[in-house]
């Protein structure tokens, strides 16, 4: 089991969550974070520091966003588990899902 960034994340990108987690497994997309499932401890530590509340468990995910689960474990699949998103700093792409969301603006 994992953590899974969901839908309000797109186009906030606040950040904290990388702050807060201990292996360095939250990395940077485009237009959202995407928690790498084979690096993610299950701690947690991510999850009650994201202002928008975009972070579950993932057996958790609300149903509107259960394909955000797919999103952040096929976000690795031709980067592989590189051992750290510091390293890597952006990403500059996204999973095809968040690419063809509207941008997520406030209204």
């Amino acid at each position: 089991m994992t953590y899974v960034i969901a839908q309000p994340c797109v186009d906030v990108k606040d950040k904290a969550c990388i702050e807060e987690c201990p292996v360095d497994c939250i990395y940077e997309g485009e237009r959202m974070l995407y928690i790498h499932p084979d690096e993610c401890v299950d701690c947690g530590a991510c999850e009650p520091v994201c202002p928008v509340e975009a972070i579950f468990y993932e057996d958790d995910v609300p149903e509107q966003w259960k394909d955000f689960h797919k999103a952040n474990v096929e976000f690795f699949n031709d980067l592989g588990s590189p051992g750290g998103a510091s390293k890597l700093g952006l990403i500059e792409k996204d999973h095809p899902l968040v690419s063809a969301l509207p941008p997520q603006t406030e209204e």
